[in-house]
């Protein structure tokens, strides 16, 4: 080495004990020219991060964790729940890594991805009715357990205080965390639930005047995938929508076109859901500006785009 320059430390990561130690501690990213409005940023906690691909390897392993340790959850028993697909590719991983075995009733219409995914890691698919969307499968579940209750371990997604409690002791923290406490809005999709409870009662415990907004699809029967159109939906146990500020509807082809946006001006491959959770975070960023405010605003993309994508015909290659 010339000069007697001083050999640089060697940073060490030691291993993780488990591929579950991997769940959490996602990054925040500061949206750029997209969402350019004077005095308000635009930080998105990027899911994707997680190692099965989504914001729900944290529900999923909190319910599964809590299911272990109180034995309702056993090696005679199958872990089956309903899923649009996220918390299925999650409770498919976590079961592989932790030996359970796992069935998941899904819309028959949910992405081939997903689908090839949860049978990779060895999950038993049973579908429902893809015009009933994810109600059909929550009845579908529900008359698979009756009929077998002691066959299966049913940890009913959108039921389990356990969903809310992830993000509260792991999301919540975090975005306040990462943003050094100046967030000042979190703007988040609806599927479950889970996340915009959990993460927005974490929040106002640190600060009262944080306002939550809940994104919703427009429509009854819309494209995007994971979230729920409350009006004509079963409404989850876990979800109080007294606890939001404030709920914006978005169309299907404004989460399409901004998912298409994040990708070809952020950089950013990310879900339909993610798409309309940013229309969501604009549209209160431009309502901040029209008040002369300021602000932070965290918004949460649940999962990357590419298990949206589906595979062309043979002759179109």
């Amino acid at each position: 080495m010339s000069g007697g320059q001083a050999r640089r430390p060697v940073r060490r990561f030691p291993p993780l004990p488990a591929i579950t130690d991997l769940v959490g501690r996602t990054p925040l990213v500061k949206i750029g020219s997209l969402a350019s409005v004077p005095g308000v940023r635009i930080l998105a906690k990027l899911e994707y991060f997680n190692p099965g691909g989504s914001v729900k390897d944290r529900a999923a392993l909190q319910m599964v964790l809590e299911a272990l340790a109180n034995r309702r959850l056993t090696a005679e028993r199958t872990l089956i729940d309903s899923t649009s697909g996220n918390t299925g590719v999650a409770y498919s991983w976590i079961g592989a890594a932790l030996g359970f075995r796992v069935a998941l009733v899904m819309p028959a219409n949910v992405s081939i991805a997903r689908k090839r995914i949860t049978g990779a890691y060895g999950a038993q698919l049973i579908y429902s009715d893809p015009m009933e969307g994810s109600d059909g499968a929550i009845r579908l579940v529900r008359q698979l357990v009756e009929k077998s209750p002691n066959s299966y371990f049913y940890p009913d997604q959108y039921s389990n205080e356990a969903n809310p409690l992830a993000h509260y002791l792991s999301t919540g923290e975090e975005i306040w965390q990462q943003t050094g406490g100046e967030v000042t809005h979190l703007v988040c999709g609806i599927g479950t639930g889970g996340t915009v409870m959990g993460t927005g009662r974490r929040l106002r415990e640190h600060r009262r005047d944080i306002r939550v907004i809940g994104v919703e699809p427009a429509e009854a029967l819309h494209g995007l995938e994971g979230l729920k159109h409350m009006p004509s939906s079963i409404v989850p146990a876990i979800y109080r929508e007294e606890e939001l500020d404030e709920k914006i509807s978005v169309s299907t082809d404004e989460g399409w076109e901004m998912a298409d946006r994040l990708l070809a001006e952020e950089g950013l491959l990310v879900g339909r859901s993610a798409g309309a959770a940013m229309v969501g975070a604009l549209r209160v960023a431009r309502q901040i500006a029209s008040e002369g405010k300021g602000g932070t605003i965290v918004t949460v993309f649940p999962d990357r785009g590419d298990r949206y994508f589906e595979p062309r015909p043979l002759g179109d290659r």
